[in-house]
């Protein structure tokens, strides 16, 4: 008759199994291998050369010419620092060649160029809730919003008059884009729906199912037919435009996805987050080339510079310029004290930055410079607090910028034609455009 197995605790057999190692090996803890003095040197040396190869010639060099001007006048003695340093002279005698030192300058400051100041000379009512998006057809005839009233308006952008209402969104309006190859219009909103629209007809014709959440953000790429959508669910999502089939899932921001820009070269996507990071995404493989942690706080808005590789961040700590398309960080542009919704860059290098206070900042691109402050009136009837700027955008020329506001109008500024240089000169003292580090 066979013994009963007594059955234990994976805890108990665990526990024994440590104490037969530790008996095993209780002996021999002590015992260490004796060190190999030469494998320990080539381990020393391999670790310098890596860490401090690139300036470690540069130092032999230093310390031989050292050495060389010592040894040619013998009344002076060697101390024994040079006297180690002589190792470093070649065995044949031969002395290392040395650049002259150049002195050091601080780096000139650029000069920034010259722009017009903005003036508002339009406003347009009609919306019912906050305008929380523009956008601009390729044709530069006409422009659509969107806002919390839930319906789309398509404006004339020279008279400014009413053309085309749609409805279609039960909840507010966040994104719009117009395609440039084809009569579509695309929408996104808090109602989780991603919209496509047949501008001929004015019907929706397709619809792009996927977010769990609101959809705060869109963009079309540039040279290929593509969309991208992101929100509140911290993914951005890659669909193809004409089957709705979602490429790629843009997963590994932590919150939500506000800004998000597409640029041709890569081709590349680029995301910014309430998580305080910014993505740059291969779209091609659907995965991360980067992330920029720089920000302290949540990046609402992206937008890339139409003729220089570059793009600017906005948050409520800086707006930041950086390098397509690794991400390499240029300068910060500070001023900003209020959350930055949204920012607008036209060819001839105008950035504008559009805060939730109503403040509206104007730099130069290349320099950082800011050269003009505006603050958005309110109007009749609405209360202070409702100064705050949502979204903005150039048309087409980059002579007029559009801005939807939280008093439900949309405001047209332009280039003041009668300012020059001599009556708006430029206070341009480089000490104070000298580039932060981050």
């Amino acid at each position: 008759m066979t013994d009963e197995v007594i059955k234990h605790s994976v805890h108990t057999l665990v526990f024994r199994s440590l104490k037969r190692s530790h008996d095993m090996f209780l002996f021999n803890q002590s015992l260490l291998p004796p060190i190999d003095e030469k494998a320990e040197k080539i381990l020393r040396s391999v670790k310098a050369r890596d860490s401090y190869g690139q300036v470690m010639s540069t130092v032999q060099r230093a310390q031989a010419v050292k050495q060389q001007e010592a040894l040619s006048r013998p009344d002076t003695p060697l101390d024994s620092t040079e006297i180690a340093e002589s190792a470093a002279i070649p065995s044949d005698g031969a002395t290392l060649p040395l650049a002259p030192a150049a002195p050091r300058r601080a780096p000139a400051a650029p000069r920034p160029t010259w722009h017009a100041p903005w003036k508002l000379v339009r406003v347009i009512s009609g919306h019912l809730g906050w305008v929380r998006c523009v956008t601009v057809e390729p044709g530069n005839e006409w422009f659509a919003t969107g806002a919390a009233d839930r319906v789309i308006k398509i404006w004339d952008l020279a008279s400014g008059k009413l053309k085309v209402s749609l409805t279609g969104h039960v909840s507010t309006v966040r994104g719009l884009e117009v395609s440039g190859r084809h009569p579509y219009l695309f929408s996104c909103g808090e109602d989780r729906q991603v919209k496509c629209w047949d501008l001929e007809y004015n019907k929706v014709i397709r619809h792009y199912h996927g977010h769990l959440s609101a959809v705060y953000t869109l963009a079309l790429h540039p040279s290929i037919d593509v969309l991208v959508t992101a929100g509140r669910d911290a993914t951005a999502r890659v669909w193809d435009m004409r089957s709705k089939a979602n490429v790629h899932t843009l997963a590994g921001h932590t919150d939500t996805v506000a800004s998000l820009a597409c640029q041709a070269a890569e081709p590349q996507i680029i995301t910014g987050s309430h998580d305080s990071t910014i993505r740059l995404w291969d779209l091609a493989a659907g995965k991360s080339m980067c992330t920029l942690t720089n920000h302290k706080k949540s990046v609402r808005s992206i937008v890339i510079h139409p003729t220089l590789y570059t793009f600017a961040s906005a948050s409520p700590d800086n707006i930041k310029q950086w390098k397509c398309p690794e991400g390499k960080f240029i300068q910060n542009l500070s001023g900003h004290n209020a959350i930055v919704n949204c920012m607008a860059v036209n060819p001839e290098g105008v950035l504008v930055s559009g805060g939730d206070n109503g403040t509206m900042f104007c730099w130069d691109w290349r320099t950082g410079y800011n050269f003009q402050r505006l603050q958005s009136a309110v109007q009749p009837g609405s209360m202070d607090s409702e100064a705050g700027i949502f979204a903005m955008t150039f048309d087409q020329s980059g002579s007029r910028l559009l801005t939807t506001e939280a008093d439900k109008t949309i405001k047209i500024y332009r280039e003041d034609d009668t300012a020059t240089e001599e009556t708006h000169p430029i206070n341009w003292r480089p000490e104070i455009l000298k580039r932060r580090k981050f």
